[in-house]
């Protein structure tokens, strides 16, 4: 069996050769800006069983330690990449069936937007639940994404 999907003009499609594990929205800032909504759901499967099938992804790394890939041509995100896992994410709505999978947690919910209620039946997940203190303040202390405000200069000096 297999799970296909891809971007809005066609550019990109990918492949899963079997099923998706742990569906769930990610409520993080970073999710937030890089989906351009509330929140980003994503699934995800071992990398090997995961390829693209048509044109190539663009990549940003949004930390040091995750990078995400969309369509260059129609800016869809599909992927969010933990580089040094052996799991890669899709997009649940960048699948052909996005209502095959269904939600079982929300993650990072203190981002949650304050007029957003708790999906019905999903575990509520802080981001201390996934991740060590050590690996929040390395995502923070390289988090390559825009601020939440208007700047003078982009990127600031240092950043490539």
């Amino acid at each position: 069996m297999s799970i296909s999907g891809g971007c809005q003009c066609g550019a990109v499609r990918y492949r899963v050769e079997g099923e998706l594990s742990n569906p769930h929205l990610c409520h993080c800032r970073m999710c937030q800006k890089a989906a351009g909504n509330y929140f980003m759901p994503l699934a995800g499967a071992p990398r090997e069983r995961i390829s693209v099938t048509r044109g190539e992804p663009g990549w940003f790394h949004s930390s040091d330690i995750v990078r995400r890939g969309f369509c260059t041509m129609c800016g869809t995100p599909l992927f969010f990449d933990p580089v040094d896992s052996e799991h890669l994410l899709v997009t649940l709505g960048s699948l052909d069936d996005p209502s095959r999978y269904r939600p079982v947690s929300e993650d990072s919910v203190e981002s949650r937007v304050h007029f957003l209620a708790e999906w019905a039946n999903t575990r509520q997940k802080v981001t201390e639940d996934d991740f060590t203190p050590d690996q929040v303040r390395a995502i923070s202390a390289s988090n390559h994404q825009h601020p939440d405000h208007d700047t003078h200069r982009w990127p600031p000096e240092g950043m490539s």
